[in-house]
């Protein structure tokens, strides 16, 4: 077998440190906080626009989800087992569901009603707006090659296939001040940041923002989330002209 050259085996040996690296875990506390404000935000919900039992009930349920995976990894995710890996998408797939229902309800006031409380349905589409955002960005997170812990701390070889491509996975041969920040040079993961920048996009762009949508799952996703987006915007004006007219 012929001898590898030097420039052969240094390349080798940087694939083989970047395929084998071992990345801190992610901090809990970006995506823990992102949880509470959409708890928040449904506890604070006003009745007209979706009942106190239902808000309740996602609000407690939400916190009996959200505890044991803050006891399991409470300031870095390092650590994961098959329950909390359960609770955690399941805590996220929870505030996306409260999120459409919470949509409906804003629609079916404004149809059969017409609210007349124009602060108060312009501050309720605000807080739907903004657990939109969210929640959307937390089931992007958890599901994204694998969930963060698996994300940060497996080898790239055994990461699930991703379901986002963002910019850092293919610069590694641009120039060398966009190439420093690309993942094959420093092992670079995406993290709840850049998951919630996503999210804000397609809030507010009703379209994918710097990452682009590579797995079915993730685009029907991105369809829902761009649609409720709309629609809240949508019946926001209409409502807002009413009132103007009125």
């Amino acid at each position: 077998m012929p001898k590898k050259s030097r420039d052969e085996t240094d390349v080798d040996a940087q694939q083989d440190k970047l395929i084998k690296r071992h990345a801190r875990g992610e901090h809990r506390w970006p995506a823990a906080a992102g949880v509470l404000v959409v708890l928040a935000s449904y506890a604070f919900l006003p009745t007209v626009i979706m009942p106190v039992a239902v808000r309740t009930v996602v609000v407690v349920l939400g916190l009996v989800m959200l505890i044991p995976v803050i006891a399991l990894n409470p300031v870095r995710l390092v650590k994961q087992t098959s329950w909390s890996r359960t609770l955690s998408v399941g805590l996220a797939l929870l505030l996306a569901i409260a999120n459409v229902a919470a949509l409906v309800f804003v629609v079916i006031v404004l149809i059969t009603t017409g609210a007349k409380d124009g602060p108060s349905m312009l501050l309720a589409a605000t807080q739907v707006w903004l657990t939109n955002m969210i929640a959307f960005a937390l089931v992007y997170w958890e599901l994204d090659r694998g969930g963060p812990v698996t994300r940060h701390t497996s080898d790239r070889s055994e990461l699930p296939l991703a379901d986002f491509r963002f910019a850092q996975d293919e610069d590694h041969d641009a120039i060398d001040e966009v190439k420093g920040r690309s993942s094959a040079a420093i092992g670079w993961t995406p993290s709840f940041t850049d998951y919630l920048y996503e999210s804000a996009i397609g809030s507010m762009a009703f379209s994918p923002g710097a990452a682009m949508p590579l797995s079915p799952r993730v685009k029907l996703l991105l369809l829902v989330q761009s649609l409720g987006a709309f629609i809240m915007l949508a019946l926001v004006i209409a409502h807002a002209v009413g009132q103007l007219g009125a």
